[in-house]
């Protein structure tokens, strides 16, 4: 089969790989229709991720068809399209029967923290991705979804990570009717937590980047208001400044570890790699929330040491909420919400590319080249 394959930092390739088979009885093989290149591959494709190795196939987002079933398999038959979360997961753990889906205890080796994640190096458990032609998803009974039939592919390929971890960012903001929300990057999770915040009932959204095409577009989308950073010295005061002096209710990090908008913080968080990433975002939504406020972190950092202001958190009385989206919890809502036409997932689709300019691909995504927001890969044999 043609996969992507790392070579290191800055080097992607498609190349010949060797199919996958069942491992375990309750193991299907699924053939990938759709994947995508999401925000979080960036951080890999970038080297910011321990223990991402030469030669893995990134992707977690994709959904496919069934081509071959293990002998357990009893959900799925030979033919259903899938929608095929990010997170790994065994259904049955402590973590599992409470939602938990990201933190699952059964699916990697270093699940002290995080679950298992598709294409995502060894601290994700070490799955092959479905940047590919074929992906191995094991707990088959227990992760795929089957896509609706009127669902569009586009729509259902959003669903197994942008929508739902941007929905769940701004669920654990806890938003009550009225409140203002800000929510820091215009990349697709951070999109879709700005559409969601509406859903929640908040009464103000607003964004806020540098880069001019993701904020025209986040207004477009989520009929939002934007801030550029670059034009505001002090982001915690210009917050204030515009919610009475108080502060906005909400703050959402939608950015993580690769944030631009402090210098320090990017030299030691992602040039020197002295903490685990440039925390610039989560000091901004620490310090331009109101005291007795709420923090929603989905973007993602290092396990190691970051520094970043919990005194200031602390003295503010917040509650900082944080996590690895739990999809398959999320799907069902969502889906009502697409079928009911109140969000189109697929409008955040700039670019559909061949699994075979994958190199390509990842090059436009990560230089903001071609007003990129969101970018589809189809392998070879699939009808776009």
């Amino acid at each position: 089969m043609l996969a992507m394959n790392y070579r290191g930092p800055y080097r992607v390739r498609a190349v010949s790989m060797p199919d996958p088979v069942i491992e375990h009885p309750n193991d299907v093989i699924v053939k990938v229709l759709r994947s995508c290149i999401c925000g979080s591959d960036l951080h890999l494709y970038h080297g910011l991720v321990p223990d991402t190795r030469v030669g893995t196939t990134f992707g977690h987002e994709f959904v496919g068809q069934v081509i071959d079933l293990g002998s357990s398999v009893q959900n799925l038959k030979l033919g259903d399209r899938v929608i095929v979360p990010f997170n790994v997961f065994c259904g049955t753990c402590y973590f599992c029967q409470r939602e938990l889906y990201g933190n699952c205890h059964n699916t990697n080796p270093q699940a002290t923290a995080v679950g298992g994640i598709y294409g995502y190096s060894h601290t994700a458990g070490g799955y092959a991705g479905g940047q590919a032609q074929y992906v191995r998803v094991p707990f088959a009974d227990v992760g795929p979804t089957k896509i609706p039939d009127e669902l569009l592919l586009e729509d259902a390929v959003m669903l197994t990570d942008a929508f739902p971890t941007g929905y769940q960012a701004a669920e654990m903001g806890d938003i009550r009717e009225g409140d203002t929300v800000v929510i820091f990057g215009a990349g697709p999770v951070g999109i879709f937590a700005a559409k969601s915040a509406w859903l929640m009932g908040a009464g103000r959204v607003i964004v806020v980047d540098h880069v001019d095409y993701r904020l025209e577009f986040v207004r477009s989308f989520a009929q939002c208001e934007t801030i550029d950073f670059k034009s505001v010295d002090d982001m915690a005061l210009h917050i204030k400044m515009m919610t009475d002096g108080l502060g906005a209710d909400v703050c959402i990090d939608c950015v993580g570890c690769e944030a631009a908008g402090n210098a320090l913080q990017h030299l030691t968080g992602v040039k020197l790699k002295m903490q685990g990433g440039s925390a610039t975002a989560l000091h901004w939504a620490i310090n331009s929330v109101r005291k007795g406020g709420n923090v929603s972190i989905v973007g993602v950092y290092g396990p190691t040491f970051n520094a970043i202001p919990i005194g200031n958190a602390v003295n503010k009385g917040l509650t900082l909420r944080m996590n690895q989206a739990s999809v398959k919890r999320h799907l069902p809502r969502l889906i009502e919400h697409i079928q009911a036409g109140r969000i189109l997932p697929h409008r955040v689709i700039t670019h559909v590319m061949p699994l075979e300019e994958v190199a390509d691909a990842y090059h436009i995504f990560s230089s903001k080249l071609d007003g990129c927001i969101k970018t589809v890969l189809i392998p070879p044999g699939v009808t776009a």
